[in-house]
């Protein structure tokens, strides 16, 4: 209905709300206004999910707790936890049955670990630099090893011990007291008794009680190896008497290509171009062409066997690491082309024997010396014979080979060992047998020469190469 100046009147049944032909938007649920709807089973889920974070985080501090209490407990030696335990019985015996001895007792026990504990009082700041001036030594001989601490730190360090672990001992010092920038400098030797690698170091800095019921240690991480390498003796040059190359008497084998010309002859399909020799080809009205001489450089090898059963003890062992090394280093001196091999060990777990052997450092006496240091026998090495048919199969070139082995071996196995290398390679045993009197005997390619004596291989190989 209209009113004055033809505007509507809004009656009731105006103020009704009337449908709408389009359907309103439903409003969609987010995080913010908190009326997220959770799917099926989401209240197990995240139950199940606080508890494995609570798990998770009661883990990780029983695991903190167990790693405190780990460094706590090695803190405290066999003897203090031998006093902690006696102080503990002390104060249950007393108090129970009245005994005031034993009360007295663990009082008195009680202080004494207590004061021990002042001792791990304060930070250890020092530092600690460990030296080994020459590391590389022959048996029986000493190495002089440095130590230098210094104080970093802005304050006073108090006096603590030093301990350098040396292979299976340990050398202890005593350090003072250090002012702010102090340094204590130390030096101690090391007894090179026998052939091996000694290591040495870490060094740590240990404080511990006048009684010994705590300890507390600072380790640094750095370690220096000490090569005892084992004895060698000079031996006449084994270029002479014993091998055949450039310098001595060549093959009579033919070859297109060498630098010893040999002759010349007819052209024929798969020759060179680059050897016709045109003079001749212009004399004969056909193609010639050179013909040369084989003159390879010979392959020394020097095979040490590392078979228990090889040897009779440990003296003919040591005879025959340093044979091996005074041959070696006599040939790399020479400039030769060598190798140097030793047995490999068959695994524990292996059901088939491993026919392999090492190949030692040839390079330069000292790399040769090193490895030869940390050989040892085993039980599961390959033999002297079954060595020579790894080294006469792998190594290429052979013109002189060495065997070394102890007194052991029989003179079948070194026969046996010698037919594994190929025609005309001269084959030397060496065996070692402390005491003996030396012995050479020859039987074909094979010669057996027995020293009782280091001494005797360098007037053995005298003779040898006077011959």
């Amino acid at each position: 209905m209209a009113g004055p100046g033809g505007v509507r009147e809004v009656t009731a049944e105006d103020k009704k709300i009337q449908p709408s032909h389009t359907a309103p938007t439903p409003a969609r649920a987010t995080p913010e206004a908190g009326n997220a709807v959770a799917p099926p089973g989401g209240a197990r889920d995240g139950v199940l999910a606080a508890g494995v974070v609570l798990a998770i985080r009661f883990g990780r501090a029983v695991r903190a707790a167990i790693a405190r209490w780990a460094n706590a407990a090695a803190v405290v030696t066999w003897l203090g936890w031998a006093v902690v335990v006696s102080v503990v019985l002390a104060f249950l015996a007393g108090y129970a049955l009245g005994w005031q001895e034993f009360v007295a007792g663990a009082w008195a026990g009680a202080v004494v670990l207590a004061a021990a504990a002042v001792f791990l009082i304060g930070r250890m700041s020092h530092e600690a630099v460990l030296t080994l001036p020459v590391n590389r030594i022959t048996a029986g001989e000493r190495a002089v090893a440095q130590i230098e601490v210094h104080n970093p730190s802005r304050r006073l360090l108090p006096g603590v011990r030093l301990e350098v672990p040396v292979g299976e001992g340990v050398a202890g010092f005593q350090i003072p007291s250090l002012g702010q920038g102090g340094t204590h400098e130390d030096v101690f030797t090391v007894p090179g008794l026998r052939r091996g690698v000694i290591p040495v170091g870490p060094v740590r800095v240990v404080r511990t009680d006048p009684l010994g019921l705590v300890r507390r240690e600072k380790q640094w991480e750095e370690r220096v190896e000490l090569f005892v390498h084992p004895r060698t003796i000079p031996v006449p040059s084994l270029s002479t008497g014993f091998v055949r190359d450039l310098e001595g008497n060549p093959t009579r084998e033919l070859t297109a290509t060498d630098v010893s010309f040999h002759a010349i002859r007819e052209y024929m399909p798969g020759d060179e171009r680059r050897s016709i020799h045109w003079r001749s080809t212009a004399k004969t009205g056909q193609f010639m062409v050179r013909q040369f001489e084989e003159t390879r450089r010979s392959h020394l090898m020097v095979a040490l066997s590392l078979a228990r059963a090889d040897y009779s003890g440990d003296e003919d062992f040591e005879m025959a690491v340093s044979v091996a090394g005074s041959l070696g280093v006599r040939a790399i001196r020479d400039a030769r082309t060598v190798s140097v091999v030793a047995s490999e060990s068959t695994p524990e777990f292996a059901r088939r024997k491993l026919f392999a052997m090492k190949n030692l450092a040839s390079m330069s006496p000292s790399r040769l010396l090193d490895d030869l240091s940390r050989v040892e026998p085993t039980e599961r090495a390959l033999n002297v014979s079954d060595l020579a048919r790894v080294a006469a199969d792998s190594i290429v070139g052979i013109s002189l080979a060495f065997l070394v082995c102890g007194s052991a071996v029989t003179p079948a196995t070194l026969r046996q060992a010698s037919r594994h290398f190929p025609a005309g390679v001269e084959v030397i045993a060496v065996v070692c047998d402390p005491e003996i009197v030396p012995s050479f005997k020859t039987a074909g390619e094979l010669s057996v020469l027995t020293i009782g004596f280091l001494e005797d291989l360098q007037q053995a190989m005298s003779k040898r190469t006077a011959a």
